[in-house]
């Protein structure tokens, strides 16, 4: 693995190590608000990205690269209403996708192999800014009605799984 590829990679790994800890402390503080079907979702969507890191730092693995984990920004403790909250969540999945595409672009040059890990990447990022936006669109619906966001509340608790991932069996 050349040493630009490795850095870039490396650079992956780390914003979805961010990723993890930033859904899991936005999970604490739907928990804190009561909020435990979005405090679900967002728990859910930290294993999700801790599943894309671990992914990675495989492929490094097996490339004989070397994994180079850095230390991890504290997250906020609060992360406003659940509208602003998942703003964040949709700002966020926008800039990783960007990182994501941009990997890509110097990836498909110098290494097919990698530039198909990467392009899996991509292609799920479509269903999470869908998701994202579709929550952000319906918390605005929601307004200030808490019947509305308590309804938005428990769909989201239902989700069992990551978007994309097989069900648990």
């Amino acid at each position: 693995m050349n040493e630009e590829l490795q850095k870039l990679i490396n650079n992956l790994i780390q914003i979805e190590h961010v990723s993890t800890t930033l859904y899991l402390a936005m999970s604490a503080y739907m928990g804190r608000l009561n909020l435990t079907g979005m405090a679900h979702w967002l728990r859910l969507q930290s294993e999700e990205e801790r599943t894309h890191m671990l992914k990675l730092i495989d492929y490094v693995v097996d490339k004989d690269g070397t994994v180079q984990l850095n230390n991890i920004p504290a997250q906020p403790t609060d992360f406003g209403t659940p509208l602003e909250t998942f703003q964040k969540v949709l700002a966020h999945e926008q800039f990783v996708t960007n990182a994501y595409r941009q990997a890509f672009n110097y990836v498909n040059k110098v290494d097919p192999q990698a530039s198909v890990i990467i392009q899996d990447f991509l292609r799920e990022q479509i269903d999470e800014e869908a998701q994202s936006l579709t929550i952000v669109n319906r918390l605005k619906l929601a307004e200030n009605n808490p019947a509305a966001l308590l309804l938005l509340d428990q769909e989201l608790g239902r989700r069992t799984n990551a978007p994309g991932a097989p069900a648990a069996g």
